[in-house]
């Protein structure tokens, strides 16, 4: 659970950012994105290096975790802007559905990349390819703002 003063703090950052929702939008996606980063190289490395696990299924583990720790955070601070912070099984079954495309570019990134640089450098650009395409799908698609009925 939130504490009510990060509520307050989330609450006053929406209210200043409400004139570049997108703006604010991208650079909160891009903090959580840090916070996954870390969450994501973690359980890869710990996968790949400590385990002996495959790159696919070490990538596989990592995204995983990676991929719910995102949405909780997006879902209670980001998107929140435009939508209740409030969980589902629903919503995230969307989330999850809708990374899988940036679970491809990751995945496709880090095993081409592998053959020209360290694994571990390949999975930074991958993670950048995925940012990319993880952004697009979570602010047009998931968390897309509902349309007034008329």
């Amino acid at each position: 659970m939130v504490l009510p003063a990060i509520h307050g703090l989330i609450d006053r950052l929406h209210s200043s950012g409400r004139e570049r929702a997108t703006a604010f939008k991208v650079m909160s996606f891009g903090l959580v994105g840090l916070i996954n980063t870390a969450v994501d190289l973690g359980i890869f490395s710990l996968g790949y290096y400590i385990f002996g696990l495959p790159i696919i299924v070490a990538n596989m583990f990592s995204w995983a975790v990676a991929v719910t720790c995102s949405y909780i955070l997006n879902s209670k601070i980001t998107f929140s802007v435009d939508l209740r912070r409030e969980l589902s099984v629903r919503n995230y079954v969307a989330f999850v559905l809708a990374q899988v495309a940036g679970f491809a570019a990751n995945t496709s990134t880090v095993v081409i990349a592998s053959h020209f640089m360290p694994v571990l450098l390949g999975k930074v650009f991958a993670i950048g390819a995925s940012f990319i395409v993880n952004f697009s799908l979570s602010h047009f698609v998931v968390f897309r703002r509902a349309t007034p009925s008329l």
